[in-house]
């Protein structure tokens, strides 16, 4: 793992302890970089009615686009809670899509296992804009 990513891993791995999973008990918690080298990170938050629910991914880059960000070069995911890969949902991918097609992805599970991926290639069919 590269400088930049073990950064991100240590900035997820300290907001993980704030996700809000009182349904699901499957805390997830993401940490995305900026091109200029900022890093902000989300955790999931959830909610009575499902829908309503907000992933740690969207989180992370709703706060870095809500501090003026648009391009990203890094996001790691991690979580405990069910032994799953927190690979990002749909609609993760297409919001993420939005700002940074070339976006490389790192998720680590609490197993220890780390997967390294490209949301090109987790959403290779993207909506585009015009």
């Amino acid at each position: 793992m590269n400088r930049d990513e073990e950064k991100l891993l240590q900035a997820a791995t300290k907001a993980l302890p704030l996700a809000y999973a009182p349904y699901s008990n499957y805390k997830v918690a993401a940490a995305i970089l900026t091109n200029e080298g900022k890093i902000f990170t989300g955790v999931n938050v959830e909610n009575a009615s499902y829908s309503l629910t907000i992933c740690a991914e969207r989180a992370a880059l709703f706060s870095a686009v809500s501090a003026g960000y648009r391009s990203f070069s890094h996001l790691v995911v991690i979580s405990e809670g069910n032994g799953f890969m927190p690979y990002p949902c749909g609609a993760c991918r297409q919001v993420l899509m939005e700002f940074s097609p070339d976006l490389k992805i790192i998720v680590a599970g609490e197993t220890g296992n780390i997967m390294r991926t490209s949301l090109a290639e987790l959403l290779p069919y993207s909506f585009k804009q015009a």
